[in-house]
C-alpha cells in the first residue's frame, strides 16, 4: 500500500513538471505582448493571465515581465524559456539574454519603474540625470560630487544612496548609486553595489539572481 502511494505521488509530481509552460516572446508592445505558450499564440494585456497560467505584469518594446508559478521572469524578443518554475525558498529573479547579447530587466528604484541593463563592470547603480529627475532624486543636494568615465569622456557625477532598488521579488535597501550628468548611460546600469549582495549564476542564455 505504501509503495502504491509513493508511485502515485511520484506520478503527480512528474505531471506537475510536464505542465509547466514553455514560453517564447513573439512581439512586444506598450503594455501588451504576443507570447507563444505551449505552442499557442496568446496576446496578453498588462494584468491578464493566459489559460496556461502566465500573467503579463508589464511590457514595452524591449521586454516583457511575466509571472508563472510564483516566479517573475524578464523576457526579451524571441526569448524562449522552459523549466521548473517552482517557488524558490529564497527570492530569485530570472533574466533571459536578449538578441544583442545583454541581460536587461525591468526593475524599481524607490518604488518607481525603471529598465535596467545588468553591468558587472559598473561599481554602482548608475543612471543619467534625466532619469534621476524623473525618479525625484535630489542628487544635487544629497549627492557627493565626483567624476565618472563614460563613452563621451570624463563627466561630472554624483554619488548617493538609493533607499530601495528592486528587480522582481528581490529588493535591497540603501544601495550605492551614481547619477551622471548628461544622457549617459542611456539605460540605467544595474551594477555591483546591487549584484554583489546576491548569488549570480548563468545557464546558457539565462541569468539567475538569488538573494543570499
Amino acid at each position: 500500500m505504501n509503495k502504491l502511494i509513493l508511485l502515485l505521488t511520484l506520478g503527480l509530481a512528474s505531471s506537475a513538471v510536464l505542465a509547466e509552460p514553455q514560453i517564447r516572446v513573439l512581439a512586444l508592445f506598450s503594455d501588451k505582448a504576443m507570447l507563444e505558450i505551449d505552442g499557442q499564440q496568446r496576446l496578453l494585456r498588462k494584468g491578464q493571465t493566459s489559460p496556461e497560467g502566465v500573467e503579463l505584469i508589464s511590457a514595452n518594446s524591449r521586454q516583457a515581465e511575466v509571472r508563472v508559478a510564483g516566479q517573475q521572469l524578464s523576457l526579451s524578443p524571441q526569448a524562449r524559456i522552459s523549466g521548473n518554475y517552482a517557488q524558490a525558498a529564497r527570492p530569485e529573479h530570472r533574466i533571459v539574454r536578449d538578441s544583442s547579447g545583454h541581460f536587461r530587466t525591468a526593475g524599481r528604484i524607490n518604488g518607481q519603474q525603471i529598465s535596467f541593463l545588468v553591468d558587472t563592470g559598473a561599481t554602482g547603480v548608475s543612471i543619467n540625470a534625466d532619469e534621476a529627475k524623473r525618479l525625484g532624486l535630489d542628487y544635487l543636494r544629497q549627492g557627493k560630487p565626483m567624476l565618472a568615465q563614460t563613452a563621451s569622456g570624463v563627466v561630472k557625477s554624483y554619488g548617493l544612496t538609493l533607499d530601495r532598488v528592486a528587480v522582481g521579488s528581490i529588493e535591497l535597501r540603501n544601495v550605492a548609486g551614481v547619477v551622471v550628468e548628461g544622457s549617459s548611460p542611456p539605460q540605467a546600469l544595474l551594477g555591483m553595489s546591487f549584484l554583489s549582495s546576491l548569488e549570480v549564476s548563468h545557464q546558457d542564455n539565462l541569468m539567475l539572481l538569488r538573494k543570499r
